[in-house]
């Protein structure tokens, strides 16, 4: 069938997923000897969808896996979704809650039903979008969190952990968002500047001598207050260090201690302390031994600990009371404007509050060294490297971590409690009764933290605690590919586990990438109305659907009119279908090492132009080679011309650019390799030069000409094909057969690899002559303004076996009616470009005063080259300590701008 006259993606894309996965070349490798290549998706939330940071690093996962793949590796990207606890069980519980039925009415296990229910039906859409983003992981493996094996390799690790005296239960202070009613960890926390207060509050002395204002930005939780805190160096309170204040309303002696945390600058440099409801008071009530006093509720109300009038207040509503009454007590000094950071949970936007309850804890800071080692020893490896600095940092300041969360869905803690609140950890229920000796029994409410499961991902989805062959052989997998926000709340904690556990790290290297932000460097949010959906991108979207998009939602629907208009300025006519290949070229050309990833469309379209060319490059290799003798049959002579011969060798060089950037994970360096060998070499060279050879060439170099047009597109489109799959397979189906390629899919070709032998330097040195002659030939019409269509004779004053060669070629790209060689250029007023020691002139009457004034500018050019070489040459310091090479390249230039100056000003006199 003929290739098709422009690239249509969505067929192209449909037509070849379905045909890659069904017949089943994704799926792991098991070649004995071949080396085990071994991704493993980070779980995306089953409750998710594909935003721009999933596709950019799936983009790169999928590059890697397609490369190594076609590298020959046992090659296994493991997929899988996370079950997400808390933003799945808000999902389903806003769903019920349209219903007017809320979980605590339905019972634990019919809402638990309920959620498995809407996974099976809606938890599929990230990984079909995945599938549309053109990724190739082992689709037959997919594995998700709460599967029965990867279920029980979480109760295994829990009770193991537990009899090791690594797990415990304890009182201790989490973060507590009160509308979900469950500890969250310190990433589902958002802490941002809000405007605030801050209260100066008189506390009398207990001896009757006067006060000690203390200065709070949270006056509702002095009611738990155990003590108020100077510094040990504040000459201002030194005196008062170890005497007691009555704590207002409440009426309690509370000491006066010193602690270095104060900040002697901060209000009146006097704090209150509350053990329960403050992070770094709890460290100082640790460090003084204070009782903590937990003055709230779970929903974040007064308790009963609290004096009668405030008990079952909200928290807000208790501290205007509680201002009042200190007002009217004349305690309340002062009410100043503050600046303050709000902790907010990520899903509720609650204000979160320190809440000291029972959970349980795994004590870190064991594994934490074996973390520290993994790094030291070279085992693990971040790249960039510097992200190990702070992997480093924070597991040297590592705190134990609460793995109990107080939700119904996700990993129920494998622990039962009998009557008297002993408790019993076990693998299951049974063994739990057994070690109580019979008695009845009941399961903790509370499930595990999310993360725990996910730590536990790098082998647990290769059968652990089974000893499996894909344990054996993938563990330790490759490379994480991850972002840096957070590398201390999963990828630590993997390498911990997996050192633990299985002796092993779970990756040899962790790639940390940057965060995909808009084209101004803003961070991508709907709140902002800036976020761009890759699927839009991949299909196209109509204006006014996507305006709906961004103000469909907004939590302050008054940001709705600004963020259409913006939207409407950006992008009038909605956004245009760029095709899976487009974007994927573009995240590949913006993976830097860098922090941020500013995404914008113009690359977009560029990248998209660039598959254009790709096809329309193939369809003229096409037209010449198809019925015709493309040398295939090794009997038939051919005569490779040192056009073949040299771009044979810059082949053979983005082979090696490519490959080492493959190797150092510097997409962006072999998205450029790939672009700049295919636009500016097959394209804009190659393929003129090869017009001329099947125009011009006798029966034996036309041979090699098309020999070499198909054998080096067929080795481009396997060389592109890990970062545009698609526009690579459609066109590899085509142009393989006439390279002698056989294979039912460039998924299965090998990988190209360079080869010395086919560097080829004189041919790449005449072809490099040439391109400076056609080119030095282009800017001669362009400062002439000469018509395309207008063919004018070009004498080139040089070496006549050199030329007369070269001259066929120069006379179709420069579009010249005829090319001569000469010992020396006519006396005439026509202007002349120098190529090195070659001086070329167009035959053509000239306008004298405009070429006096463009010799004269270049006069100035090379003058001021020369002055440039001279300096340098003259200071000391750069001859002395440069190599000596450098120098006499230097020296080279120099004189070569001298000559060129020479000629140039001969040619300006003889225009004057």
């Amino acid at each position: 069938m003929e290739l098709a006259k422009s690239f249509e993606p969505a067929d192209i894309e449909k037509r070849w997923y379905a045909h890659w996965e069904s017949a089943g070349y994704f799926k792991a490798g098991d070649a004995p000897a071949a080396p085990a290549y071994c991704i493993m998706l980070p779980p995306p939330n089953v409750t998710g969808t594909l935003h721009m940071g999933h596709a950019f690093q799936h983009t790169l996962m999928d590059a890697l896996t397609r490369y190594h793949r076609m590298s020959g590796d046992n090659t296994l990207w493991q997929p899988g979704t996370d079950h997400a606890g808390i933003a799945t069980q808000i999902v389903v519980e806003r769903q019920l809650d349209a219903q007017g039925i809320s979980r605590h009415e339905l019972g634990r296990e019919v809402f638990l039903d309920k959620v498995w229910e809407w996974k099976e039906q809606s938890g599929s859409t990230i990984t079909r979008q995945m599938r549309r983003l053109g990724t190739s992981p082992d689709w037959s493996r997919e594995r998700f969190t709460m599967d029965a094996g990867l279920s029980k390799a979480v109760t295994e690790v829990f009770v193991r952990l537990y009899r090791e005296g690594l797990i415990y239960r304890g009182k201790r202070l989490v973060n507590w968002d009160p509308v979900l009613g469950t500890a969250v960890s310190d990433l589902e926390v958002v802490s941002t500047e809000e405007d605030g207060f801050i209260w100066e509050i008189n506390y009398p002395l207990e001896d009757g001598s006067g006060f000690l204002t203390v200065a709070t930005t949270r006056p509702e939780t002095l009611l738990g207050d155990t003590a108020v805190a100077v510094h040990p160096e504040d000459e201002r309170y030194a005196n008062l260090i170890g005497q007691h204040v009555r704590l207002p309303i409440a009426e309690r002696s509370i000491p006066i201690i010193a602690d270095d945390y104060v900040d002697r600058e901060f209000g009146t440099g006097v704090v209150k302390i509350t053990p329960a409801h403050d992070f770094n008071d709890w460290q100082i009530g640790q460090r003084h031994k204070l009782v903590a006093i937990s003055v709230l509720t779970l929903d974040a109300k007064m308790n009963d600990l609290c004096p009668t009038e405030y008990q079952g207040l909200d928290r807000y509503v208790a501290r205007q009371q509680l201002l009042d009454d200190l007002q009217a007590k004349g305690l309340l000094v002062s009410a100043k404007q503050h600046k303050l950071m709000i902790p907010r949970g990520d899903r509720t936007h609650a204000v979160i509050e320190p809440m000291l309850t029972d959970q349980w804890f795994m004590s870190m800071e064991g594994l934490a060294k074996q973390g520290l080692e993994a790094v030291e020893s070279g085992e693990l490896k971040f790249v960039p490297e510097n992200w190990t600095t702070t992997y480093r940092q924070w597991l040297e300041n590592i705190q134990d971590w609460c793995v109990s969360r107080q939700l119904w869905w996700g990993h129920r803690i494998p622990a039962w409690y009998d009557e008297d609140g002993n408790f019993y950890v076990a693998t299951n229920e049974a063994d739990a009764v057994k070690q109580a000796g019979g008695k009845p029994l009941m399961q903790d409410n509370d499930v595990l933290d999310t993360w725990f499961s996910s730590a536990l991902w790098p082998f647990s989805t290769l059968g652990w605690p089974e000893q499996t062959p894909e344990l054996e052989r993938y563990l330790p997998t490759s490379v994480l590919v991850t972002g840096f926000d957070i590398i201390f709340f999963w990828v630590a904690r993997m390498v911990m586990l997996s050192k633990h556990l299985t002796g092993k790290v779970p990756f040899r290297e962790v790639y940390v990438t940057g965060l995909v932000r808009d084209s101004e460097g803003h961070k991508m949010s709907k709140s902002k109305g800036n976020v761009l959906d890759p699927i839009d991108l991949i299909d196209g979207i109509a204006i006014d659907e996507l305006v709906a998009k961004r103000t469909t939602g907004l939590m302050d629907p008054r940001k709705a009119p600004s963020i259409e208009k913006r939207t409407r300025k950006e992008f009038p006519e909605g956004i245009a279908a760029f095709g899976t290949d487009a974007l994927r070229f573009t995240f590949a050309s913006l993976a830097t090492h860098g922090r941020d990833i500013k995404f914008d469309l113009q690359r977009a379209e560029g990248y998209r132009n660039f598959c254009n060319k790709l096809w329309n490059a193939t369809r003229f290799a096409l037209m010449n080679l198809e019925g015709h003798d493309c040398g295939q049959d090794a009997s038939q002579p051919m005569d490779f011309s040192d056009a073949d011969h040299w771009i044979t060798a810059r082949l053979q060089q983005a082979f090696a650019e490519v490959q080492e950037a493959f190797s150092a994970y510097r997409f962006d360096q072999a998205a450029r390799a790939i672009y700049e060998f295919v636009w500016d070499e097959y394209c804009d060279w190659y393929l003129e030069l090869a017009k001329v050879q099947l125009t011009h060439g006798t029966p034996e170099q036309q041979r090699a000409t098309r020999r070499t047009l198909a054998s080096v597109l067929e080795a481009t489109l396997r060389l592109a094909h890990p970062i545009i799959p698609f526009i690579t397979e459609e066109l590899w189906q085509k142009v393989a057969p006439l390279a002698g390629v056989a294979s039912d899919s460039i998924m299965l070709a090998a990988y190209p690899q360079p080869d010395a032998a086919q560097a080829y330097p004189d041919s790449v040195a005449r072809i490099q002559l040439l391109k400076e002659l056609v080119n030095a030939c282009r800017t001669l019409r362009g400062e002439m303004s000469l018509s395309p269509a207008l063919r004018v004779p070009l004498v080139i004053e040089g070496d006549a076996s050199v030329i007369n060669t070269l001259a066929p070629y120069i006379s179709a790209l420069g579009k010249l009616s005829e090319v001569s060689a000469t010992a020396a250029l006519p006396e005439a007023d026509s202007p002349v470009q120098l190529v090195g020691a070659m001086r070329l002139m167009l035959v053509v009457e000239i306008n004298k005063d405009e070429e006096r004034a463009r010799i004269a500018k270049e006069i100035a050019r090379i003058q001021n080259e020369i002055t440039k070489a001279q300096g340098k040459l003259a200071n000391a310091s750069f001859v002395d300590r440069a190599p000596a090479a450098v120098v006499q390249q230097e020296q080279a230039r120099l004189a070569g701008f001298v000559d060129m100056l020479q000629k140039l000003q001969a040619q300006h006199d003889r225009l004057n």
